[in-house]
């Protein structure tokens, strides 16, 4: 009888095959089985080996996409026939990506897995923007947050007087749909609608585009896209200096 098999939470980074890690690439060639989002599929699927099953349980808002307990159940069932599993996240696995029902999941049947970190796509925007996420004496403090609950619509819990601290630099995923409500909560609590702002949509891929603005002015950037599917992320407040010039 086969032992139980294993899974590895991969993070494939935000598209760029190459910015995965050399132990991201490892565990692909290594699987039997890969679980893929849809943000991770294309070339990064090509260090797979050529006799691994490859199964997309993709979510993308306003499209079908795979259930969650459908999802964690083909986890469970791959790994104990004791099959070596690949579950291939975008980004960081840890961040916004339902990793810990996953594992839950895995601990209530007892399989072992592991976690392997990759670049979010803060560290790739600001990047690619040529910025720090962090400024001395400026922006002590960076903060993540979604930009959207499971109905797709603006969280109703957000803490908006954090949100608006002009000493942060605050990374807003998935925000393209929710950002102009999103705005208007940030400058009624007091944050300026000048505060500097970078769009940043499809970060490492091809169709990477950066719009470097202020929150106000992104606000009208975002109603006009509205049918975009490239994944967005806003970033603002006490960004770097070359955000304003360049913007002007």
């Amino acid at each position: 009888m086969r032992e139980a098999g294993f899974v590895s939470f991969v993070s494939s980074g935000p598209g760029d095959p190459e910015l995965l890690t050399i132990r991201a690439m490892k565990r692909l060639q290594a699987a039997e089985v890969v679980l893929y989002d849809d943000l991770s599929s294309g070339p990064i699927l090509n260090f797979a080996h050529t006799d691994a099953e490859l199964i997309s349980v993709g979510k993308r808002a306003g499209r079908a996409s795979a259930r969650q307990d459908d999802i964690n159940r083909l986890l469970v069932d791959h790994a104990a026939a004791g099959a070596r599993v690949v579950r291939l996240k975008s980004g960081d696995a840890g961040m916004f990506g339902r990793l810990e029902e996953e594992v839950a999941a895995l601990d209530t049947a007892t399989i072992g897995y592991e976690v392997i970190p990759g670049v979010t796509a803060p560290a790739a925007a600001a990047a690619a923007a040529g910025i720090p996420l962090t400024r001395r004496l400026t922006a002590r403090r960076v903060q993540f947050v979604t930009g959207h609950d499971v109905t797709g619509g603006l969280p109703g819990d957000l803490n908006w007087a954090a949100l608006a601290d002009p000493h942060a630099v605050t990374a807003v995923y998935m925000a393209r749909a929710t950002f102009p409500a999103f705005a208007a909560h940030l400058i009624a609590h007091g944050l300026p609608a000048e505060t500097p702002a970078i769009l940043a949509a499809g970060v490492s891929t091809p169709a990477e585009a950066l719009h470097r603005a202020t929150i106000g002015k992104l606000v009208d950037l975002c109603r006009a896209n509205t049918r975009s599917i490239a994944p967005t992320l806003i970033l603002y407040g006490a960004l770097a200096e070359e955000v304003s010039r360049r913007s002007r």
